[in-house]
């Protein structure tokens, strides 16, 4: 999963897998490692990014010993007190300049349905060394942003470090006040569902059996 594949021409992106979230409605456990189908919830968020990116990491506090098997680096937050996803976009921005890369996209470790068009997107609407966030275009033609998911330019990484110090936690604001463009996916709601509860899983058990193309697909 770590090679780097081309998309419409251009080099593949690197990716980050966000799994740094403490999951305080489900007793602490790891989303990520909970079973889906045949695997686990992580292994369908890789198989969907194996198809779309370049070098895949994870990013998640704690032992990384639990990701071991899956043989991708493990990116812990580079600031303490689990200040939140921005802190796993800003460790994703570290690893990717490491790399020599401009741009990294993360994803969510606990939403495994996500559109096997989501690299493409934004991509396409990405311009100027802004971020670009992921937009689910709902029946109503109403637009509702999905920040995790999303192109960040490696550029920002100290505008964003100190803004973490400074306290900003939000994503989609510090996004926006980063003049991001929005990249609209065309799905029903569950192309973005996350697992936040057992309900949920139980929930995504369901779906994955519907065969629904943006569920399966890649």
């Amino acid at each position: 999963m770590s090679g780097t594949v081309a998309i419409s021409g251009k080099a593949a992106l690197p990716a980050v897998v966000l799994a740094g979230g403490r999951a305080t409605r489900m007793d602490g456990a790891d989303k990520a490692l909970l079973p889906l189908g045949e695997g686990r919830v992580i292994d369908h968020v890789l198989r969907k990014l194996a198809g779309q990116s370049g070098p895949i990491a994870i990013n998640a506090n704690g032992d990384p010993l639990r990701f071991a098997a899956l043989g991708l680096p493990v990116l812990a937050d580079g600031l303490p007190d689990f200040p939140g996803p921005l802190a796993g976009v800003l460790a994703a921005m570290d690893w990717a300049a490491g790399l020599g890369q401009a741009s990294v996209i993360t994803v969510a470790g606990d939403t495994p349905f996500f559109p096997g068009t989501l690299v493409a997107g934004l991509m396409q609407y990405s311009c100027d060394g802004r971020p670009c966030v992921a937009t689910l275009r709902s029946a109503d033609d109403m637009l509702q942003p999905q920040p995790i998911f999303g192109l960040w330019p490696v550029a920002l990484r100290a505008q964003l470090r100190a803004d973490l110090v400074a306290g900003m936690r939000k994503m989609r604001v510090w996004a926006d006040a980063h003049h991001a463009t929005y990249a609209p996916f065309d799905a029903d709601g569950t192309a973005f569902f996350n697992i936040n509860t057992t309900d949920d899983l139980l929930a995504a058990m369901h779906l994955l059996a519907s065969a629904k193309p943006w569920v399966a697909g890649v």
